[in-house]
């Protein structure tokens, strides 16, 4: 027993069961060993006192502690168990329960070794939490220390980095935006047959304008010479005349222009008037006006309003005549091509927004949207009626309503002369011909207002292998074959997988094979890396196609030396196979596309099958803002650029060329001719409605010298300024 009590006061861990089951074969209770440590026994403690300790079950570990265990005393055990030390517990009282006291220690060396309480549910989630934490710490330093950072930095060198969309997880919602209704559109007519009935007297409308300019400058000097203090032939100089000879020169201009007059009066009865509605109207009060003077028996101490309606009809037909031209234009250049590009505008086609396409297809439906109404005319059938019943309602309520029904003409002819802006056919006409006259030089046509509404949203474009580099600007200067191969085999292999690829490639290589008098063959599993190559069966063989990075990707080796700039490597069984040397020219029209479209913030996306056309080959040679291009990965690329893809119905431009600029100059057209026709039309309604307010009140008040014929025309060319130097910035790009 000595021993043991010396293994104990040593610390040492000794199996309790050998301690208190070796004296004649006696058991120790819980009870003996709490009596030995100096603590009450839990059966002594009250019902409500007793703490929920597990039971120990096996070998017991000893606390740690800085001192020694008490030595127990267990060589002279009683029958009813161990001597109990401290004092004894009180009774409980029946009110409120009894308070457990702490019991002391038999001397100050022997510790108070706590029992383990129970843990709680919160406290083992946390220790959980915090092991699982640890753990994964532990592993992923692990893992990184078993990531091989010198692979890393290759993978890196050799795969270029790709973008990836920018998706909203959430959109916004757009339920309470009712969609447009569309417009339906006149039949469907080819482009050929168009052009032939819009050359139509297209001559006599031009010499028609010259003729309505030199009636102006007649009205010009009937109303400017009496301010000069000249005067007319003494024969001609007078009131009642002189009222005939304006309305003789406004009736002349009616007849001449009298077709766009008579569509005016037309769109009228089908409910969409326009501003030609208020021009025809604004010449017939006044050629009312100008008749009821000249038949008045009283001098008259004005003139009708004839130079101003005649300024109006100048360029009213001025601007038509502008729209036929653009209108000529485009249905001659769209009817170059049998089989023509379409460009259109694909909603949400690449990062959630609106993209333009440009694919192969036919000319229908171009027909039908070059004959639709314009944005401005659009604009002026929810304006002008408006405008219209303004008119009407001041002019009564200026002569019958101010107790002056004599002025019922007048005020008429005042009203609707200012109101009828002198823009309302130039402003989509003249830019419209304008930018018509340039696209056809690149072989572009646009499509009517209906593919220009939606370019606000459009600020992608796709671009393709032959959109960067046509036909004839990348060469074949040469090809080396390695090892055994047969030159017809690796041509071959090499031109069938550039087929099935769809690279723009294709036509140089099946040039070649076709020269050499070989055939393509059947490839299985084709497969387009990242790394900037194709991989294929082909007869049992792994055949590897792709640039240098790919082929040292794929560890294929190379010859020492190698210094070509842009190559296409094939490799047969991981083992170099051929060499073709390519030549990439960019063509000079490149640059000032791209420059065009990154103005009108529009930004390219590169979906190329080309694995040499990457930003960074674009970049190092060519100089390209390719830092400014959208480059996805693989497999969009390939999913943007295939052909079989959905498109949109609506058609923005024809292109019968190949080539960036067509493509290029189209878009920028088409946003910059949809931003000028919305603002010259609004700039159009609003000097449009500030003059009727003032004619109405100077009607009012009667006073005819601040509304002079001379001064209203310098009125309605002051906002005609604007929208005519805006009509000229749309083909300046």
């Amino acid at each position: 027993m000595r021993d043991q009590d010396e293994k104990l006061n040593k610390g040492e861990l000794i199996d309790i069961k050998s301690l208190i089951g070796d004296a004649d074969g006696g058991d120790y209770s819980l009870d003996d060993i709490m009596a030995e440590y100096g603590r009450t026994s839990p059966a002594d403690l009250p019902e409500q006192a007793q703490p929920d300790v597990p039971q120990p079950k096996g070998n017991v570990v000893p606390f740690p502690g800085t001192q020694p265990l008490p030595r127990l005393n267990l060589e002279e055990p009683e029958e009813g168990g161990p001597e109990e030390s401290g004092p004894e517990e009180p009774e409980p009282e029946a009110e409120e329960p009894p308070e457990v006291p702490r019991p002391e220690p038999e001397s100050q060396s022997a510790p108070i070794i706590p029992f383990p309480q129970e843990e709680s549910v919160l406290s083992a989630f946390l220790k959980d939490l915090g092991k699982k934490a640890d753990d994964y710490a532990d592993r992923m330093f692990e893992e990184d220390e078993a990531i091989d950072k010198r692979e890393v930095r290759r993978l890196e060198r050799l795969i270029p980095g790709t973008d990836q969309e920018e998706v909203e997880e959430d959109p916004p919602d757009l339920r309470w935006r009712r969609p447009k209704r569309p417009e339906p559109l006149p039949p469907d007519i080819p482009p050929r047959e168009l052009a032939k009935r819009y050359s139509r007297g297209l001559k006599w409308m031009r010499m028609r304008v010259l003729l309505i300019f030199l009636l102006i400058l007649m009205a010009l000097g009937q109303a400017a010479l009496p301010l000069l203090g000249a005067a007319w032939m003494p024969a001609l100089d007078q009131p009642q005349l002189q009222c005939w000879v304006a309305v003789g020169l406004l009736g002349a201009g009616v007849l001449l222009a009298f077709d766009v007059l008579f569509v005016g009066i037309v769109r009228a009865f089908r409910l969409r008037v326009g501003m030609d509605t208020l021009a025809a109207l604004a010449c017939g009060f006044t050629l009312a006006d100008g008749v009821e003077l000249a038949l008045s028996g009283q001098p008259a101490d004005r003139l009708p309003y004839t130079l101003v309606c005649l300024a109006g009809l100048f360029f009213q037909l001025h601007g038509v005549y502008h729209k036929r031209c653009a209108l000529r234009l485009s249905c001659r250049t769209a009817g170059a091509a049998s089989a023509p590009y379409r460009v259109t505008l694909d909603p949400g086609k690449w990062s959630e927004r609106d993209t333009y396409c440009k694919w192969s297809g036919t000319a229908e439906g171009f027909g039908s949207q070059i004959q639709a109404d314009d944005g401005a005319q659009r604009i002026f059938r929810r304006i002008c009626p408006l405008l219209l019943l303004g008119d009407i309602t001041f002019a009564l309520l200026a002569s019958t309503g101010g107790g002056h029904p004599e002025r019922l003409l007048w005020a008429l002819s005042a009203l609707f002369t200012a109101t009828a802006a002198f823009g309302g056919s130039l402003v989509y006409g003249r830019p419209f011909h304008k930018a018509a006259r340039r696209l056809s030089v690149s072989g572009a046509a646009l499509a009517g207002w209906p593919g220009m509404p939606g370019s606000r949203k459009g600020n992608c474009v796709l671009l393709t292998d032959t959109d960067l580099f046509p036909p004839g600007y990348v060469e074949l200067n040469g090809f080396k074959v390695m090892g055994d191969y047969s030159a017809e085999r690796v041509v071959a292999y090499t031109a069938t997988l550039i087929r099935d690829s769809g690279s723009g490639l294709e036509k140089l290589f099946h040039d070649q094979l076709r020269s050499m008098g070989g055939l393509m063959r059947r490839a299985d599993g084709l497969q387009c890396h990242e790394g900037g190559g194709l991989s294929a069966n082909i007869r049992g063989e792994q055949v590897l196609v792709g640039s240098a990075a790919f082929m040292k990707l794929m560890e294929v080796k190379l010859p020492q030396g190698l210094n070509v700039k842009s190559a296409v490597f094939c490799a047969i069984d991981g083992a170099l196979a051929g060499i073709f040397a390519l030549s990439y020219t960019l063509p000079d029209t490149v640059f000032p596309a791209l420059e065009a479209l990154m103005m009108e913030k529009v930004e390219p996306v590169l979906a190329t099958r080309d694995f040499n056309l990457i930003p960074a080959m674009l970049q190092q040679r060519f100089k390209l803002a390719a830092d400014k291009m959208a480059f996805p990965p693989v497999e969009r690329r390939r999913e943007l650029s295939a052909p079989e893809q959905d498109h949109g119905d609506t058609i923005t431009a024809l292109l019968c060329r190949e080539g960036l600029l067509p493509f290029a100059e189209s878009i920028t057209a088409a946003k910059r001719l949809r931003w000028a026709t919305r603002l010259g039309a609004s700039l159009c309604c609003a000097g449009s409605l500030l003059g009727m307010l003032l004619a109405a009140y100077l009607t009012s008040v009667g006073a005819y010298t601040s509304l002079s014929p001379l001064n209203l025309l310098i009125y309605l060319l002051t906002w005609l300024a604007p929208v005519w130097f805006l009509s000229g910035w749309v083909h300046q790009f």
